[in-house]
């Protein structure tokens, strides 16, 4: 693709601001002759707006870069999480360029939550958005614990993504581990009836199933999966507790 060959000759002339320069401009090359089915899209209005992938990756990866650094340190095992998802996604080599980019914006690129986030939120579809903050909240508790800095800028990020505050709550209970947690993640009360348990669980099921994200890569599919799989969980502990 013309972004990493310009990326690759950026690097050589200019080091590494060269090949920052060189991936953004080749993206937009890329935008411009990539055909219209190669895009993300949703609709505002009746205007509409689409995402190419390239853009999706450059901004995902800066999202990855504020929630790393938010709390003041940049670790290792959160950044192997990002690369093994990029390995998964795309193949080795590419994810090694990739990453070279990434391990620069993480140092020293300063980037803007809300803009990046505003500007997704109106060329993606919900799920996908729901998708990046659960892979953002993965990030986080990839070195053990998600630290509160970084939950409170994952919660930024969401609100600047439109995402719902008890959609927000939901995924978020799926790394905070508390009593009422399946509850929490079933977008329900500790007093909701049988009936209102099993009705939330239908509705999550539906809003978290793999083929929301079908247009997604396979790592974004394994990331639907484990939500899945969240929801599917929540509702066995439920049935446990209450003999269902």
């Amino acid at each position: 693709m013309i972004k990493w060959l310009l990326a690759i000759l950026g690097y050589i002339y200019f080091r590494f601001p060269g090949a920052i320069l060189g991936f953004i401009i080749g993206s937009l090359l890329d935008n411009y002759v990539r055909v219209s089915g190669g895009v993300f899209t949703s609709m505002m209005g009746n205007q509409r707006q689409e995402v190419s992938p390239g853009d999706f990756e450059l901004n995902l990866l800066s999202l990855c870069s504020i929630v790393i650094k938010a709390d003041g340190s940049v670790s290792q095992t959160e950044l192997d999480y990002v690369r093994s998802y990029f390995v998964q996604a795309y193949g080795k080599e590419r994810a090694n360029a990739t990453f070279r980019t990434f391990n620069e914006v993480v140092k020293s690129r300063q980037v803007s939550a809300s803009k990046i986030s505003r500007y997704l939120a109106a060329r993606t579809k919900y799920p996908t958005r729901l998708q990046i903050i659960h892979f953002l909240f993965g990030i986080a508790q990839a070195d053990g614990r998600v630290s509160d800095a970084e939950a409170a800028i994952i919660q930024e990020i969401a609100g600047y993504l439109q995402i719902g505050a008890r959609d927000f709550a939901s995924i978020k209970a799926m790394f905070f581990k508390k009593t009422d947690s399946a509850y929490t993640i079933l977008e329900i009360d500790k007093s909701a009836t049988d009936d209102e348990v099993k009705k939330a669980f239908r509705k999550m099921a539906k809003k978290y199933h793999p083929d929301k994200l079908g247009h997604m890569d396979e790592a974004y599919r394994k990331g639907a999966e484990e939500k899945f799989r969240n929801v599917q969980e929540a509702y066995d502990q439920i049935k446990k507790e209450r003999g269902l």
